[in-house]
C-alpha cells in the first residue's frame, strides 16, 4: 500500500507583492487547498509546506515574506525552504520523505507551471508516484516573450496537465486525490 504526503508548495506571502498577483483568483484556490489539507489530516497523511527563498525582493529571506499565507492552517507536519524551482533536491524534503517511507506525493500550490510542475517532474524521476491536484494549484496570466500572445491561467493549467498526465503524474481533483488515500 502506498504511503502519501501532501505538498503545499510556495503558498507564501511573497506572491502578494508581485505585480501579476490576482486577488480574485485566490478564493477558489484557497477553498481547494483547505479542502485538500483537511482531507489529508482526516486520512492521517502528513501535510508539508514548502516555501521558496532566493535573491532579492519578496522572495528574499530579509523581506520577511517567505512565510505561509495567513489562511493556511498552522501546524504542518514539516516546513521546508527551497532555493530552486523543485522542492525535492535542495530543501531536505527528499530525505524526510524517505525516512517515513513515503512513496506517493499529492502536489498543490503556486505556480502551476513552475514550481508545482517542476517538483512533479523531479519527484517522478526520483521514483515517487505523483497525484497532481491541478485544481489546488494557482497560476497567473503570462505573455509569450516572442509572439506577445497572452496565455490565460486556464490555458497554462491545461498545458501543464497535458504534459504531466500519464508520464509524470496522475491529474486529479481534490475529491479524487482524497479518495485515493
Amino acid at each position: 500500500m502506498n504511503k502519501a504526503a501532501l505538498l503545499v508548495i510556495d503558498v507564501q506571502d511573497s506572491f502578494l507583492q508581485r505585480d501579476y498577483w490576482d486577488a480574485a483568483a485566490l478564493p477558489p484556490f484557497r477553498d481547494k487547498v483547505l479542502s485538500l489539507i483537511a482531507g489529508a489530516r482526516v486520512a492521517g497523511v502528513p501535510v508539508v509546506y514548502v516555501l521558496h527563498e532566493d535573491g532579492d525582493g519578496p522572495f528574499a529571506e530579509a523581506s520577511g515574506l517567505v512565510r505561509p499565507m495567513a489562511w493556511l492552517p498552522a501546524g504542518p507536519d514539516a516546513i521546508f525552504i527551497k532555493h530552486v524551482h523543485n522542492a525535492m533536491l535542495d530543501s531536505g524534503l527528499q530525505p524526510w520523505l524517505a525516512e517515513r517511507g513515503i512513496d506517493t506525493l499529492l502536489v498543490s500550490g503556486i505556480r502551476t507551471e513552475q514550481c508545482c510542475e517542476t517538483t512533479t517532474r523531479v519527484a517522478s524521476d526520483l521514483g515517487f508516484a505523483v497525484d497532481f491536484v491541478s485544481e489546488a494549484t494557482l497560476t497567473f496570466a503570462m505573455r509569450h516573450p516572442q509572439s506577445g500572445r497572452l496565455y490565460s491561467p486556464a490555458e497554462i493549467r491545461e498545458k501543464t496537465e497535458l504534459v504531466l498526465a500519464g508520464r509524470f503524474a496522475s491529474i486529479v481533483t481534490v475529491e479524487q486525490a482524497l479518495s485515493r488515500l
